[in-house]
């Protein structure tokens, strides 16, 4: 179990939104501001935390062939769960993220970790992969959610900070209203995913010269 590569994997070369393009729907959908990104992604941290445990912990008992049957009736599990619990304590971000929640269960993100890893792997691997996973999907949220209601609603911190308004950074007839649109998220993810990939080839030139030198 290398816990440096797990990590190094989930938020940078190989995060779910920027290298494996998983969960794009919600993704697109619901980074319009910094209350839904960190929603979003602690909600998805805590369910692929939990179902790559359970997975992990039932690799052995599960027979192949129903498997992701099983999987999906495990991650349901946790979705209903963490659903029921927002409504109950998080009202306002439960109505804001609305349907994407319970979308979760078949978000691709949960189930290919589950196939791909919690299956094959002990359950403190697993749980560490979904902490690790779920954190590069958490950041690549913020990160598009910061532009995207920054440069689009000229604000900062809607439905967070300052008795949930946020604060005014950009006077109103400035901010680009597009960026919170459709072709706001779809342009944002462009750039989001350029600056990933230059930042790891980068990463990679300074590794391979470090080499050289010795």
């Amino acid at each position: 179990m290398n816990v440096k590569k797990q990590f190094t994997e989930g938020l940078l070369t190989k995060n779910p939104v920027t290298v494996q393009l998983l969960g794009m729907c919600s993704t697109l959908a619901i980074t319009t501001s910094l209350f839904n990104g960190l929603g979003m992604g602690l909600s998805v941290t805590i369910i692929l935390i939990c179902s790559n445990v359970m997975i992990s912990a039932l690799r052995k008992v599960i027979p192949s062939q129903i498997r992701i049957a099983a999987y999906i009736v495990i991650i349901a599990g946790f979705v209903t769960i963490v659903d029921l619990l927002l409504q109950a304590f998080l009202p306002a971000l439960s109505q804001s993220l609305g349907v994407f929640i319970p979308l979760i269960v078949v978000n691709c993100i949960i189930l290919g970790r589950a196939e791909a890893f919690a299956s094959k792997n002990t359950v403190g691997a697993s749980a560490l992969d979904g902490l690790f996973q779920g954190i590069g999907y958490t950041v690549a949220l913020v990160v598009m959610c910061v532009i995207r209601e920054l440069l689009g609603s000229g604000t900062f911190g809607g439905g967070l900070l300052n008795g949930g308004l946020g604060y005014q950074i950009i006077p109103d007839p400035y901010p680009a209203m597009k960026l919170v649109m459709p072709v706001g998220g779809f342009l944002t993810l462009g750039m989001v995913i350029a600056f990933s990939q230059w930042l790891m080839a980068r990463l990679e030139r300074n590794a391979k010269k470090k080499e050289a030198a010795k």
